[in-house]
């Protein structure tokens, strides 16, 4: 049955072009674990392509296997004709979704992850089990190595919970304690908040630490990236005119995120706007002001910390910081400006990591064996850390070392530099 004419779909130049050349497939994580044509880029155009003519119906099953990419983009860069097939499996969840619409993702999406308050009310009793000792008790006791499989990894993977949510702790300007340069704002991401909040703290003391005085608002709201994911445009628009609109009360040189993910769909804004004509100026002029805090910081005066951080560092680059961003040089740059970093480059650095978001929990045997891969480049490095600057990532490498029992911290770059600065103020 041909697609309602109200329902949103790819525009043909976005598959028709396919020369079916196979160049995606050996960087395609979920072919290279299965060898079947329909886990490829390639077949997931030309699923799509037959779905969107009418000749294959819009199944389970084919919605599926727009669900089992990683959406890690390697396809996209790589395509010789521009086909960038990551983008289309995710616009195909949008016609599922237009066309079977699910009541659980308005819920979740459209209530929970988009309201603060809900967010931080669903992950107090992960907070209630880490702060009154029951996960240390549960590893003591070792009883974590009685729960299923994918039950251990799950808890393996969260990181130590704060007492509070930083969106609580942050004041709404952090001043500068140096000579005033810049005016950054900051986007909280959810997971910095709510399970890194060391790390977005760090954020905040190394930029006031070199001139920047930061606006941190309280009412930044979801980047819509998990909306996305689930299929759910719709949502993702109202995120961003929410988070438009909000730093638009402020006059602000650049806007600054610790979160890979949160950069790479702030940086679309633009285009997700762009024919909306109330809109598409304003959207336009926040994207362009988005940068990585990695990426900022070296393209600024950094003050070059004397703090000596004596360890081993290798680098995870994030799918959604490398790819979609084209920032990889910059965290590298940031952590070997250290003294005492022994950098290491990681075997296939920008192999996805399995994670994905959610993956871990949808496609567990996938995301697992794309792990194991990770791992195995992992200790072949003979680091003591791995840096990441994404929250997603973190918590999958998490699992990964808790899996193989490696004695490896997961730290974000900003963390290093920041330690760095605080064994420096020591020595002085």
């Amino acid at each position: 049955m041909p697609f309602d004419k109200n329902i949103k779909i790819p525009n043909e130049s976005e598959y028709l072009n396919c020369i079916r050349c196979g160049l995606c497939l050996a960087v395609c994580p979920t072919y290279r674990e299965y060898k079947n044509e329909t886990d490829s880029p390639r077949g997931r155009v030309a699923l799509a392509r037959k779905s969107l003519e009418d000749e294959l119906i819009l199944s389970p099953n084919l919605v599926e296997q727009m669900y089992a990419c990683l959406a890690c983009l390697a396809c996209n860069d790589i395509c010789p004709v521009g086909i960038k097939p990551a983008d289309i499996a995710m616009e195909m969840r949008h016609v599922a979704e237009q066309v079977k619409p699910s009541p659980w993702k308005n819920t979740l999406f459209g209530k929970v992850i988009s309201n603060p308050q809900t967010m931080e009310r669903s992950t107090w009793p992960l907070r209630v089990y880490e702060n009154i000792g029951l996960r240390w008790l549960v590893h003591t006791l070792r009883i974590n190595t009685l729960f299923p499989k994918q039950l251990r990894d799950l808890e393996g993977m969260l990181p130590k919970q704060p007492k509070k949510p930083l969106r609580k702790e942050l004041p709404l300007i952090s001043r500068s304690t140096n000579e005033r340069k810049y005016r950054v704002g900051f986007f909280l991401g959810c997971a910095q908040s709510l399970m890194f909040s060391e790390e977005s703290a760090a954020t905040v003391r190394v930029l006031n630490r070199n001139g920047c005085t930061v606006i941190t608002p309280k009412e930044t709201i979801c980047c819509g990236m998990p909306a996305a994911g689930y299929g759910r445009q719709d949502l993702v628009i109202e995120h961003a005119k929410q988070n438009i609109e909000l730093f638009g009360k402020e006059e602000l040189d650049v806007i600054v995120t610790d979160c890979a993910t949160c950069g790479s769909k702030l940086r679309e804004y633009g285009d997700i706007l762009a024919n909306d004509p109330s809109w598409a100026e304003k959207a336009r002029n926040f994207s362009h002001k988005i940068r990585d805090i990695s990426e900022f910081l070296m393209s600024i005066p950094l003050e070059k910390p004397t703090g000596k951080f004596a360890a081993r560092i290798t680098y995870h680059d994030p799918c959604h910081l490398k790819r979609a961003q084209k920032i990889w040089k910059e965290p590298r740059a940031l952590m070997q400006m250290i003294d005492g970093v022994d950098f290491v480059e990681l075997p296939e650095a920008d192999w996805c990591c399995g994670s994905a978001g959610s993956q871990l929990i949808t496609h567990y045997e996938t995301s697992t064996h794309v792990l194991d891969r990770k791992m195995e480049n992992l200790k072949s490095t003979g680091a003591e850390i791995i840096a990441s600057g994404c929250p997603g990532c973190q918590m999958q490498l998490m699992t990964g070392i808790q899996r193989e029992g490696l004695n490896v911290k997961v730290m974000h770059p900003i963390q290093l530099l920041d330690q760095a600065y605080k064994l420096q103020d020591k020595e002085e």
